[in-house]
């Protein structure tokens, strides 16, 4: 609800974000569990991501047998993240990582750290790179 009557599109068909007061942009929530997402991936994994993905690159570190890596998220939801790798990770497998949000774009005074643990639930092949598909099972905030 917007305090001051204006109304932005945010590039969205048919959806309005609000401008409050003090000029932060609320953005329209996804589609409920009976309405259909607007967009179908076509993919047979679809079914499985029932929260909304934003398209965020956000830098990603995580442990692995070949030892600690950095990656940034491709994209990410409330229930995980998808992001390139250049070794094979297995579905099922667990994971422990750290996505870095970084103060600029929190308005902070320092970057915050969300520590995570998870497991893949998708990891495909692509271009020489693995798309990885990780569930968010706990995850922690840590300034730094």
């Amino acid at each position: 609800m917007s305090h001051n009557g204006l109304s932005e599109q945010n590039g969205t068909t048919g959806a309005t974000s609000d401008v409050t007061e003090s000029g932060v942009t609320s953005l329209p929530l996804p589609p409920g569990p009976s309405e259909p997402a607007s967009q179908s991936t076509g993919k047979p994994y679809s079914d499985l991501q029932s929260a909304a993905r934003f398209p965020i690159k956000l830098p990603v570190s995580f442990k692995s047998n070949a030892g600690e890596s950095h990656t940034e998220t491709e994209n990410i939801s409330a229930n995980g993240v998808l992001f390139r790798v250049d070794a094979d990770m297995p579905v099922g497998a667990p994971l422990d990582f750290t996505i870095s949000l970084p103060a600029a774009i929190l308005g902070a005074g320092a970057d915050v750290q969300v520590d995570c643990r998870g497991r893949v639930v998708r990891s495909v092949a692509e271009g020489g790179r693995r798309d990885v598909g990780v569930v968010i099972d706990e995850y922690r905030f840590e300034r730094q």
